[in-house]
């Protein structure tokens, strides 16, 4: 009888199958029988079967079944019993190809082997694929009189349900072995090197598309491995089931769930219904066993030519005998995965050996299927040379010999490449560098300054980026922090330049390469965000333009050919800001539809230019004359004198007329607004309300200076809107807060100083004896006092300087 042991090997698997059943992807794990075992631990795949001796050719090559991922029509198919299995029982080899699940195969497709037997043609199968042919299975049976006839019955009469069996198994065995290796390196690198199993574990996982889980990790590192294998209570595949995935699995990490690759036998990406194909095969198998026959399905492990085969259940040699079956590759057309780099830009070699990373692939870590993998090269003198390449899951790629890479000037081109089952594999290109200590430049076409307040993703020029083991930044003489980088290509390097948090200034990057002391610099520099212009608008015969846009806060001057306008008031609304321009000087817009261009000048120096075609001209009115009301002098106080109709007391009455512009008329709904200077909203006059008409072309407004806005002073300005669209700003009058003058008193002679009393003095700017202020007493910004000592007048009249208005000519009689 066939010895049973536990099983332990790192298993290869095989690959791309065809599936006939819908509902998603089949089998990670197996547990069949007769009946499922109610005991989970009797449905592990832990009971060692016999090993075969299995080639398949194709042409005039030769492979083991371990690197073949699928048959082909008019493949060669030996298979053999592997001697020296001290084998008890005789065994018999029952071979069967299928064509689908509703077309039974003829009985020419099977073949029988008895491997007791001396003679080779009678021992072992040779087979050929037929035309036609699309799946494979071997059922293994101890001899028994009349198991041939009722084997070939069981598959001719019910060949679907030994498709459904050749797909699920060879899934069994992919995902089997991928779990399998995943193990092996756990309990191989991570047992001997405990404090190394932080790094390995999950540069296994990605290499084999294994999760695992992170809570191991965290333990103390003696508990790490055990933890990552040893916990066989739940897996995470096994939340729609009933049983766990570690029930049917040998040894499997109850903390890990696959991830499978993106091929037809690896799932595409679906988890499979483990349980539920465990089930729905035992009552597959269920139907065929009588009272001589039961059935058993099997994994297979694959090393170099022998397929050993692994139970869940003990096999009997008494009736009812076992049937054991084994699935073989899928036949048809294969696609290998795309194996791809798992990093961008170049590598780096510092002596010694290199990985290549991939990705993309599992099962060239976990079966043989990709083999006499090579990394080729073309040197100098255009040879090309292929250096022989390991995988290595624990890596995260493949392990290139350091002293086969050829060393060339610069950087040194790669390509991987090899053989997948039969057929040429072509993996990704790879770029080798040396480290270099050359300087670092900042990349053309991207000399401007970097701006703050956001990161800044700046490419730098220099040789072996590959290379570069860190870059740190400085701002200003501030302390070096390392900053994240990645190599673009065989000459860039991107560094990210942090300044989410404002700063501006000076900015170093400093740039150290593997194996080199010392580094190199590139210096920079970082500005606030400029202002982000979205249009600029200048009228015809205006002097005020309006620019639209974000941070408007920084610009000091728009240019319109000589034309320059200066800010006059920044408005938001919403996120979008309005600066509001005006003219210095009388100069105004030319023509409405001329088309120039407005320099938008910022208070960092920097510029940007904006095209536009000067607007049509806004509704305007005229001032035809204006009367100034001023207010009874109030008890105790003494009155002040004006000159000119342009000043007007806060506590005063400005009347003035307009006349609409030629060819235009005033509405009945046309309204005056008023503000002070810097402001664009303010006291709208309209008709009733301080607007009155004399006829279509002259309107006369009265404004009293109380019904401003609050802290009104200064400049007034009007303009008429018409329409809904309001005109251009104008001039209108100057609005001024005067002080409460109570006394003057002069004492002694002619020379010496007066004595001004009185309240909200601080309105004043200076006092003087003479219109010129030749000999002016000033009057500092937030004087409280209620006195002040001022020149003594020379004509009977002292002359005021306003604060609100300091052009205004205001004087206060000395009598």
């Amino acid at each position: 009888m066939t010895s049973l042991r536990s099983v332990a090997p790192t298993l290869p698997s095989p690959h791309r199958l065809r599936r006939q059943r819908s509902g998603g992807s089949l089998a990670l794990a197996l547990a069949l029988a007769h009946a499922v075992p109610a005991n989970a631990d009797a449905a592990r795949f832990e009971l060692v079967g016999p090993d075969l001796a299995v080639t398949v050719t194709r042409g005039t090559q030769t492979l083991p079944l371990s690197q073949v991922p699928s048959l082909a029509e008019g493949d060669k198919v030996d298979i053999a019993a592997v001697p020296g299995q001290n084998q008890g029982a005789h065994l018999m080899v029952v071979s069967a190809f299928l064509r689908g699940a509703t077309n039974p195969p003829p009985r020419e497709w099977m073949g029988v082997a008895r491997t007791w037997k001396d003679k080779p043609r009678d021992k072992a199968l040779s087979l050929t694929v037929p035309k036609g042919a699309r799946q494979m299975v071997v059922l293994i049976v101890p001899d028994t009189n009349g198991a041939e006839g009722t084997l070939v019955d069981a598959v001719r009469g019910k060949p679907g349900e030994f498709v459904r069996a050749s797909q699920d198994l060879n899934q069994v065995s992919l995902d089997h072995a991928r779990l399998e290796a995943f193990m092996a390196g756990i309990r191989g690198d991570g047992e001997a090197h405990p404090d190394q199993l932080r790094r390995l574990a999950p540069v296994l996982a990605k290499s084999l598309s294994i999760k695992l889980n992170e809570d191991c990790l965290s333990k103390v590192v003696e508990q790490q491995a055990s933890c990552l294998l040893d916990d066989r209570d739940t897996l995470v595949l096994s939340d729609v089931h009933t049983n766990s995935l570690t029930d049917t699995l040998t040894g499997a990490p109850t903390q890990l769930a696959f991830t499978l690759s993106a091929t037809q036998q690896g799932g595409a990406g679906v988890y499979s219904p483990y349980i539920g194909v465990i089930r729905d095969l035992a009552r597959v198998f269920g139907a065929f066993s009588n009272p001589q026959f039961n059935y058993l399905p099997t994994l297979s492990v694959l090393h170099g030519e022998t397929t050993s085969l692994r139970l869940n259940t003990a096999p009997s040699f008494t009736k009812p005998k076992s049937v054991m079956v084994m699935a073989m590759p899928a036949i048809g057309a294969d696609s290998p995965p795309q194996l791809r780099g798992s990093t961008t830009g170049p590598l780096c070699a510092r002596g010694g050996d290199m990985v290549l990373p991939v990705e993309g692939a599992p099962l060239v870590f976990a079966t043989g299927y990709a083999h006499a993998m090579m990394a080729r090269t073309t040197l100098p003198d255009g040879k090309t040379v292929d250096i022989a390449l390991h995988p290595r899951a624990d890596r995260g790629g493949y392990l290139l010999p350091g002293a086969d890479l050829p060393k060339g000037p610069g950087a040194v081109a790669l390509h991987l490449h090899g053989r997948w089952g039969f057929d040429a594999y072509d993996g990704p290109d790879f770029t080798i560098q040396w480290p270099d200590g050359g300087g670092w430049t900042r990349g053309a076409g991207a000399s401007g300054p970097l701006v703050s307040g956001r990161d800044n993703e700046v490419l730098l020029d220099g040789a072996s980026p590959g290379c570069v083991e860190d870059v740190s930044l400085r701002v200003g003489n501030g302390p070096a922090r390392s900053v994240t980088w990645r190599a673009v290509d065989a000459g860039k390097l991107a560094v990210t330049v942090p300044l989410a948090e404002g700063e501006t200034g000076d900015v170093r990057l400093e740039i150290r390469q593997q194996g080199l002391d010392g580094s190199a610099t590139v210096n920079l520099r970082a500005r606030a965000e400029s202002s982000r212009i979205d249009g600029v608008d200048v009228r015809a015969g205006e002097g005020e333009a309006l620019v639209t846009g974000q941070r408007l806060e920084q610009v000091v001057s728009v240019s319109v050919g000589t034309l320059e306008f200066k800010p006059d008031g920044l408005t938001r609304e919403g996120r979008i800001d309005r600066l509001h321009l005006a003219a210095t000087g009388d100069a105004r817009a030319g023509d409405a539809g001329t088309a120039v261009k407005a320099v938008v000048k910022l208070d960092d120096g920097r510029s940007q230019t904006v095209s536009l075609k000067i607007g049509p001209a806004r509704p305007r009115a005229d001032i035809v004359s204006r009367t100034i009301n001023a207010a009874p002098v109030p008890a105790g106080a003494r009155p002040l004198r004006f000159a000119g109709d342009d000043l007007l007391p806060e506590d005063g009455e400005l009347v003035f007329s307009l006349r609409a512009a030629p060819g235009t008329a005033f509405t009945p709904d046309d309204a005056i607004e008023v503000a002070p200077a810097g402001r664009q909203s303010g006291l709208v006059l309209s008709a009733g309300k301080g607007l009155m008409a004399t006829d279509a072309q002259v309107v006369v407004a009265t404004l009293r200076a109380g019904d401003l806005p609050p802290a009104s002073y200064g400049q007034l300005r009007y303009r008429l809107v018409k329409g809904g669209q309001a005109g251009a700003w104008v001039p209108l009058a100057t609005l001024a807060r005067l002080p409460r003058i109570t006394g003057l008193a002069c004492d002694g002679n002619g020379s010496q100083p007066c004595t001004l009393t009185g309240r909200n003095l601080f309105l004043l700017d200076a006092v003087a004896a003479d219109d010129a202020f030749n000999r002016a007493a000033t009057v500092q910004p937030g004087f409280t006092g209620s006195s002040l000592r001022v020149p003594r007048a020379v004509d009977g009249t002292l002359h005021l300087r306003l604060r609100d208005a300091p052009g205004a000519k205001v004087t206060l009689p000395a009598g």
